[in-house]
C-alpha cells in the first residue's frame, strides 16, 4: 500500500503527466454528458419502449459501444462505431489495394492521406447509419416523435446531428490521443462499457439478496469475475519471443550490430475483432429468416440464433471466433515483410536461413500460438452465455467475458503502459516491481 501511494504521488508530481490525465478525464466527462442529451424532435419521456428494444441483438452490441447513447436516442447515439468501421475498411484496403499499400509506405505524408480518407468514409458511413436510425426510431417509438417538428425536418436534423455527433466523438478521441494519455478511441469505448458496470453490480446484488442465493452467492460470482479477468490479462499479455541475432559490422572505428533481440509474437494478435465479427455474423441468419419465413422450423432456428444460452448457439459461435481469429491474424500479420526487414538489417534467426525460410518459420510459430489463443478467446466469448444460464443477471453476465471484458482489460493495460512509460522515462519506479506492463498495442519489433 505504501508503494502504491508513493507511485500515485510520483504520477501527480510530473506536470506533463498530470495535465494529460486531467485533460483525458475532462474530455471523457464531455463525452458522457453528451450521451444524455436527447435528439431534437423527440420526447424523452416516451422513449421507454425504444430503450428496451434497442438493447437486444446486434443493436445491443451497438448500444454497448455507444455507452448506452443508442438506447437513449442521444446526439452521440452512433458513438464512435462509424469511425471504427471506416478504419477497418481502410485497413483492409491497405492490404488489398496497391494504391493504399503505397500510401502506407510513404511515412507521415501517406498516413495523413489515409487519415483523410478514413474521415471522409466516416462521414458517409455515419450519414447512412443515421438515416437507418431515423427509420428505426419511427418504427419502434413513433409516440416519442413530436408531431409539430415535421417528418422531413426530423430526418434532416437527426441525420445532421448524428453525423456531427460522431465526428465530435472522433475529435474527442484524437484529442485524448494527442493531449491526453493516448488510445483515445479505445478509452471512449471503454468508458461507455465501464459506465454500465456499477448499475449491473447493483442489480445483481439486489437480485441475489431478494431472489435467493444471498450475499454469499454474490461474492462467489465476484470471485469468478476476478478469476476470468486474470485469465484475460494473461491472454492479452501472452507473447512468444523469437530470438534474432544481428551480424557484426565495423564502420570506421565503430561497431554496429552483434547483439541479440527478440520478436514478441502475441498469442492474441487479433484482439477483440474476432468476437465482434462472430457476433455480427450470428445475428444475420435469425434476422434474414425472421423477415423471410414464418413457420415452426424457422421459429426454432431463430430461437437458436437469438438465445446465447443455447448449446448450439455457443458451439457455432465458438467455431466462428476460432475461424475469424485465424482470418484476422492473417490479415494484420505479414511474416514475409518481417523476414525482409530482418534481412535488410543483417538480422537472422539462429538455425534458420534468411528469406523465405525465415518467413515460413515465423508463420509456423504464429500458427501454433494462435490456435490456443483462438480457443481461449472462443471460451471467453461464450462465457457470458454460461453465466446467464447459471442465473446471473443479463446486464452483469455480459461482463463475464465477451467483448465487454476483453475491451476493458485491453484498454486498461494500454493506459497503464502509457503511464508507466512516462514514469520510467523520468527515472521513477514503474507500476509493478515484477516487470513492465505489456499492453495489447505493443507490436512486434521490426528488426
Amino acid at each position: 500500500m505504501k508503494k502504491f501511494i508513493e507511485t500515485i504521488k510520483n504520477i501527480w508530481s510530473i506536470e506533463d503527466l498530470r495535465k494529460r490525465i486531467l485533460t483525458t478525464l475532462l474530455l471523457v466527462l464531455v463525452y458522457r454528458a453528451g450521451s444524455y442529451i436527447t435528439l431534437p424532435g423527440l420526447d424523452s419521456n416516451e422513449l421507454s419502449r425504444f430503450s428496451e428494444t434497442s438493447q437486444k441483438g446486434i443493436l445491443g452490441l451497438l448500444n454497448m459501444f455507444a455507452g448506452g447513447s443508442f438506447s437513449r436516442a442521444s446526439i452521440f447515439a452512433l458513438g464512435i462505431m462509424p469511425y471504427i468501421s471506416a478504419s477497418i475498411a481502410i485497413q483492409l484496403l491497405t492490404i488489398a489495394v496497391p494504391y493504399f499499400q503505397k500510401l502506407q509506405k510513404e511515412g507521415d505524408s501517406g498516413r495523413k492521406k489515409i487519415n483523410q480518407y478514413t474521415r471522409l468514409l466516416t462521414v458517409v458511413v455515419t450519414a447512412f447509419q443515421a438515416s437507418a436510425y431515423v427509420a428505426y426510431l419511427r418504427t419502434q417509438s413513433a409516440s416519442a416523435l413530436i408531431p409539430e417538428y415535421g417528418s422531413f425536418m426530423f430526418w434532416l436534423s437527426t441525420t445532421v446531428v448524428l453525423t456531427a455527433g460522431t465526428l465530435f466523438v472522433m475529435w474527442l478521441g484524437e484529442k485524448i490521443t494527442d493531449k491526453g494519455i493516448g488510445n483515445g478511441t479505445s478509452i471512449i469505448i471503454m468508458t461507455g462499457i465501464l459506465a454500465r458496470l456499477p448499475e449491473a453490480l447493483i442489480q445483481e446484488f439486489s437480485l441475489k439478496v431478494t431472489g435467493g442465493g444471498g450475499p454469499l452467492m454474490f461474492l462467489i460470482e465476484i470471485a469468478f469475475f476476478i478469476f476470468i479477468t486474470i485469465g484475460l490479462i494473461l491472454l492479452v499479455q501472452g507473447t512468444r519471443k523469437i530470438p534474432v541475432n544481428y551480424a557484426k559490422r565495423i564502420v570506421g572505428n565503430k561497431q554496429y550490430g552483434g547483439v541479440r533481440q527478440f520478436i514478441p509474437l502475441k498469442v492474441n494478435a487479433a484482439g477483440v475483432m474476432p468476437i465482434i465479427f462472430a457476433q455480427a455474423i450470428m445475428f444475420i441468419p435469425a434476422t434474414a429468416i425472421g423477415f423471410a419465413i414464418q413457420n415452426e422450423n424457422a421459429s426454432t432456428f431463430i430461437r437458436i440464433f437469438s438465445d446465447h444460452t443455447n448449446p448450439y448457439y455457443n458451439l457455432i459461435y465458438a467455431v466462428l471466433v476460432v475461424v475469424f481469429t485465424f482470418f484476422y491474424t492473417a490479415l494484420i500479420f505479414n511474416p514475409t515483410q518481417m523476414a525482409d526487414e530482418m534481412k535488410r538489417n543483417n538480422g537472422f534467426i539462429p538455425g534458420v536461413k534468411p528469406g523465405k525460410a525465415t518467413a515460413d518459420y515465423i508463420g509456423a510459430v504464429m500458427d501454433r500460438i494462435t490456435l490456443p489463443g483462438a480457443m481461449f478467446l472462443a471460451l471467453v466469448g461464450i462465457l457470458p452465455g454460461f453465466a446467464a444460464a447459471a442465473g446471473v443477471n443479463g446486464a452483469f453476465a455480459t461482463f463475464f467475458g465477451g467483448t465487454s471484458l476483453l475491451i476493458m482489460v485491453g484498454v486498461i493495460l494500454d493506459t497503464l503502459q502509457q503511464i508507466e512509460s512516462q514514469l520510467l522515462m523520468r527515472h521513477y519506479d514503474g507500476l509493478m516491481s515484477s516487470g513492465r506492463i505489456k499492453g495489447r498495442t505493443s507490436s512486434p519489433a521490426n528488426a
